[in-house]
């Protein structure tokens, strides 16, 4: 069972295919089922299989009354031996994630986790998550936000020089091209990116939601070491994020 989604264009529902067919596998799901769940024709669903297998994605097709689409299952998780309690606590902890770094990440890795759990565990989670209620923040989120957000991870993830609109506390405007550094978390739940900024020559801070535009280049940004940008963050307690 899942829920309709509304229409998306044709790249974000290739993503999403590929997504879907990795929460079930080694299951597959059939051509009607993923038309009927992107609000397409099921034509349509063979030409976007046959587009992922084309750029090597490893689908393949199941025949019979049952048949369908898989994924092979190198590309998805084995059952893991997370507790209800442990998903929801994730959860949790991932609810103020909108407007940190790598959000969407963080969203998909949580579906993973969710679907790749033992089917009763899975059900167990969901109505443990029932129990819990978040108060949501009433500051407005400016349009755009997300997609800045998502060139400034890629600028990161590429080590490419980003070229930005930066609004300054006034709102004062300037153009600015920055190596990217590395992300840091403010106190206040604010982010920001920590970066060489060639208008002015130094490292400098700049607060994601500040940041009005931004843009991929081709430059390869320079190899600097981390502690170049750390420095300039001596009056601050920092601290790295735990993944054991």
């Amino acid at each position: 069972m899942w829920l309709t989604v509304s229409p998306v264009n044709r790249t974000d529902r290739l993503y999403a295919i590929v997504e879907d067919l990795r929460a079930i596998s080694p299951r597959c799901r059939s051509a009607r089922d993923l038309a009927r769940r992107f609000e397409v024709s099921s034509r349509t669903i063979e030409r976007d299989i046959a587009a992922l297998q084309q750029a090597g994605v490893p689908v393949y097709a199941e025949v019979g009354r049952k048949g369908g689409y898989a994924l092979d299952k190198s590309m998805s998780l084995p059952p893991l031996n997370f507790t209800p309690a442990e998903a929801v606590a994730v959860a949790i902890a991932l609810n103020g994630a909108d407007r940190q770094p790598f959000a969407d990440d963080a969203r998909s890795a949580l579906r993973k986790l969710v679907a790749a759990m033992p089917g009763h565990e899975g059900d167990r989670a969901r109505q443990l998550a029932g129990r819990v209620q978040i108060m949501t923040s009433d500051a407005p989120e400016r349009p755009g936000d997300g997609l800045v957000t998502r060139v400034v991870e890629e600028a990161v993830l590429q080590g490419v020089v980003l070229e930005i609109e930066y609004a300054d506390a006034e709102g004062t405007l300037t153009a600015r091209q920055v190596e990217p550094g590395m992300f840091v978390g403010g106190r206040t739940g604010s982010w920001y990116l920590v970066g060489w900024c060639r208008l002015r020559e130094a490292v400098r801070v700049f607060r994601l939601d500040r940041i009005m535009t931004a843009a991929l280049t081709r430059q390869r940004a320079p190899a600097r070491p981390l502690e170049t940008f750390e420095s300039d963050l001596s009056d601050m307690i920092v601290r790295h994020p735990a993944l054991d």
